[in-house]
Formats: C-alpha cells, structure tokens, sequence
C-alpha cells in the first residue's frame, strides 16, 4: 500500500500512535477479508463488503495522514 509514501510509513510508524493504529487496523482487515473470501472463516457477501468499505475508510485517512506529513515536511 502507498509504494511512494514507504519512507514516510516508516518515519511515521515510529513515531505517530495514531497513524500506527490505523495502519495495523487496516492491515487486520485486509487479512480478515481474505480469509472470509478462501472461506477460512464463515461469512458471506454482506459481511466482505462492510469489511471493505471500513477498509476502504482508513485507507484514506492514512493518505490524508500521509499527504499532511508529506506537505509539513516540505
């Protein structure tokens, strides 16, 4: 995720509790969503697709995050 922020993740994952939080919110629910999809767990259509759209919310709250720190930092 965000190849071109892989700096700033770093710097940022070291440093912001709040950024680190979401970053591993995000990375929980992309597993859970793959398991749900090779039906490693029980779940249907409805449950992936709140699953993603949660996703989808912190994936662009990390880039307004990223794109804050990347503008500070300029």
């Amino acid at each position: 995720m965000f190849p071109e922020y892989r700096e700033l993740i770093s710097q940022l994952k070291g440093k912001d509790y709040h950024f680190t939080r979401l970053f591993d919110q995000h990375n929980a629910l992309d597993q859970q969503i793959q398991n749900l999809e090779i039906h490693l767990k029980p779940g249907g259509e409805h449950a992936v697709d709140a699953l993603k759209k949660e996703k989808l919310k912190l994936k662009d709250e990390l880039l307004g995050i990223l794109r804050k720190a990347q503008t500070a930092g300029a």
